[in-house]
């Protein structure tokens, strides 16, 4: 009967490996900043959430849950090594949209190349919110339990981390065009 049980528990892994493992990876490379390492925390994340599936409540989604374990996972790492010298790379590659030309592709490309480096390049509080929000489509109610806050410190964030981006794109172009 073990048996049957851990083939399930392996399971289980696999399907929120293939569900979420490029989101985890994206999201550990928001904190991060650096690929490999980002690949490193997403896999241990995914250990972790193996080794304590047993402990594991139902009380909120498994997405949720996975999506905490790797922001704790980060927040340990930037506690423990200093970050400020690693240089940005391809960020949110898997969001940017699909246009009709080659020209377009390429402003839009520029476009989301500025974004993704002002977004990276906030302080990791407002990075977070940004991310969680926008990118994984967290309601402010998800991410409040996610990262242990308040919810009036999740919208004040975002409003902050709004107005921060807000402020720093104003002044950025991208081939002699502004960034919309």
């Amino acid at each position: 009967m073990g048996n049957q049980y851990e083939q399930s528990k392996d399971e289980l892994l696999e399907f929120l490996m293939n569900e979420y493992g490029q989101s985890i990876t994206r999201l550990a490379f928001t904190y991060i900043k650096e690929k490999q390492l980002a690949e490193d925390i997403a896999q241990e994340a995914f250990i972790k959430c193996y080794q304590k599936l047993d402990e594991f409540r139902h009380e909120s989604s498994y997405k949720t849950w996975i999506y905490s374990i790797t922001v704790n996972l980060c927040k340990d790492k930037l506690r423990n090594w200093s970050f400020r010298n690693l240089i940005f790379s391809d960020f949110l590659s898997t969001r940017t949209k699909t246009t009709e030309t080659p020209e377009s592709r390429l402003l839009d490309f520029e476009n989301n190349r500025i974004i993704s480096e002002q977004i990276v390049s906030l302080p990791i509080k407002y990075r977070e919110v940004i991310i969680l929000y926008y990118y994984e489509e967290f309601t402010y109610n998800e991410i409040s339990n996610l990262l242990n806050l308040k919810l009036s410190t999740i919208k004040s964030r975002l409003h902050r981390a709004r107005l921060l981006l807000k402020r720093r794109l104003e002044g950025s172009t991208a081939n002699g065009r502004h960034v919309q």
